[in-house]
């Protein structure tokens, strides 16, 4: 899910609705101004405390810096940030990762910014993913 476009209201009532047991905020910087209620501390509060929801920030899931700046600066293309982020996330295992921290989680949701799923890294991230996990039903919320 991304939070771009959605108040909090729309953004915790879709959390309640699927009933996401855990949200893996996979964005670099969990402190953004874009929308305050999605800062890492505040936002691990309101997950508690409204939706009865966990709440892990996992950088090993974002892009690096370089590549994301490279993609907002329009140096790259959609096509060349996919390019980079699909290795990264192989080298950094990624899918290990999910498997062994996440594994005792049956709904989980992938946050980043952008309000769509078609040039984001959580759509990639959960393509990868439900690659190697058959089990795995993805859900853009």
């Amino acid at each position: 899910m991304g939070f771009a476009q959605k108040n909090a209201e729309t953004f915790f009532e879709l959390i309640k609705k699927n009933e996401i047991e855990l949200l893996i905020d996979i964005r670099l910087n969990n402190k953004s101004q874009l929308a305050g209620f999605t800062k890492g501390p505040d936002l691990k509060y309101f997950l508690k405390k409204i939706c009865n929801c966990e709440y892990d920030h996992c950088t090993e899931f974002a892009p690096t810096k370089e590549i994301l700046d490279a993609y907002k600066k329009n140096q790259i293309s959609w096509q060349q940030y996919v390019d980079q982020f699909l290795p990264l996330m192989e080298k950094r295992n990624a899918v290990e990762i999910f498997n062994k921290k996440y594994k005792n989680f049956n709904s989980v949701c992938f946050l980043c910014s952008e309000p769509t799923p078609e040039k984001c890294h959580r759509r990639l991230l959960s393509d990868i993913i439900c690659k190697h996990n058959t089990n795995i039903n993805i859900k853009h919320i």
